[in-house]
């Protein structure tokens, strides 16, 4: 199965082949193993939070007067913690070091890379070709952060027994969000090489970047310390359950992935295989079926409501 960002690839064995056998492919392979691939340009206050996370001992006022020096993430983050997503009781507040408290410390880190990589896709200045590329996939991400989002939401909400109450719609969200984050780093590479003089069709590049985001974006979020289930939606690759869980966040994006699918009538759904348990099963059913307004609106307000 392909990454699961790269959904609206088309598929085409010989362009892979003849991609492969690229020079470009080789470099952007031998960055990636040997981790000196180029990480993504976030902000210092960015950074100071994701060093401040791996840190024992590391407090939530620690946290919030780090993201005091950046206003616009202090707000976002403000907005987030009371967002219908993310605020659960509905308990409305307005100071950082509430809102880093509600939300903590590790998914405050999570919601400033994931703005951060969003505003980086929006605002990079490369070529053309890289700069829509960028901005299509911050809109996939989009897309696919909200309909995990409604997948999980819809699946504990068809839980009888309470056994999904450990599943957080939020982290769907965020996981949903940074699941192509590597595809920055490969279209940085992309943009630099033919800034010195070589050459290699954009379709060619596509197919290397879908070859090579799994291995990129486990390298980025690697460093970054981000937790399994983050690692496993990138790259599409199930890591062990704890015993009391059924599902995965990995089982969610496949069954948002498999969703899109249908609903952009992708040849490939008919390759696409997923396993589901009865939940998986009734929200499968419960999105598949709703019509394109309703389907769109929903996440329209999926987003609206997560503060995003």
């Amino acid at each position: 199965m392909d990454h699961l960002s790269f959904f609206w690839l088309p598929h085409d064995k010989e362009k892979v082949l003849a991609a492969l056998r690229s020079e470009f492919s080789d470099l952007a392979a031998q960055s990636i193993s040997s981790g000196n691939i180029q990480l993504p340009p976030i902000p210092d206050v960015v950074l100071k939070i994701q060093k401040l996370c791996t840190l024992e001992g590391t407090l939530i006022k620690d946290v919030s007067d780090a993201l005091l020096e950046d206003p616009s993430l202090t707000a976002i983050v403000i907005r987030m913690a009371n967002s219908v997503v993310f605020n659960r009781r509905n308990i409305t507040c307005t100071d950082v070091l509430t809102a880093v408290s509600r939300l903590g410390i590790f998914r405050v880190r999570d919601i400033v890379t994931a703005q951060a990589i969003e505003q980086l896709k929006h605002s990079c200045d490369l070529n053309k070709e890289c700069n829509a590329l960028l901005r299509k996939s911050a809109a996939r991400s989009r897309e696919f952060s909200a309909v995990m989002t409604m997948v999980c939401q819809e699946m504990i909400a068809a839980s009888d027994d309470n056994s999904l109450a450990y599943l957080e719609p939020e982290k769907a969200l965020l996981t949903g969000l940074l699941a192509d984050i590597g595809l920055f780093c490969l279209v940085n590479e992309y943009y630099d090489y033919l800034e010195k003089g070589n050459y290699l069709e954009l379709d060619l590049a596509l197919y290397i970047f879908d070859k090579e985001c799994n291995d990129t974006s486990y390298h980025v979020l690697n460093h970054w310390q981000f937790d399994s289930d983050f690692l496993a939606v990138a790259t599409n690759t199930q890591q062990q359950l704890k015993p009391d869980e059924q599902v995965s966040y990995l089982n969610i994006a496949r069954i948002a992935n498999h969703i899109l699918l249908f609903r952009s009538k992708d040849d490939s759904l008919d390759e696409h295989e997923i396993e589901i348990t009865l939940e998986g099963a009734e929200a499968l059913y419960t999105l598949s079926n709703l019509t394109n307004s309703q389907f769109n609106d929903r996440i329209k307000e999926t987003l609206k409501s997560s503060g995003l």
